[in-house]
């Protein structure tokens, strides 16, 4: 089980394709529900202006990218399944 390595990281690798799949640790549920409600609560806020909602979102979901990387068992890198 990968749960149980103390490695420090946040986030299993997807096992296909590129990037992280869901949080092992629970630095990683905290860290993840923090940006979906700061998301959520910028889209409240802003509600009725399209662009800058558009804005928010896309800055509050591409700018912790380099935090998801760190923090992912095996850095992000493409997989095939099994063949890692």
């Amino acid at each position: 089980m990968g749960d149980l390595q103390n490695d420090g990281a946040w986030f299993e690798p997807k096992r296909f394709g590129y990037g992280a799949g869901r949080p092992i640790a629970w630095q990683g549920w905290a860290f993840m529900l923090c940006q979906i409600s700061i998301i959520i609560g910028g889209t409240v806020w802003l509600a009725g202006h399209t662009v800058a909602i558009l804005t928010w979102a896309l800055i509050f979901a591409l700018a912790p990218m380099p935090l998801y990387a760190a923090k992912t068992r095996g850095g992000w890198k493409w997989r095939w399944g099994d063949r890692d």
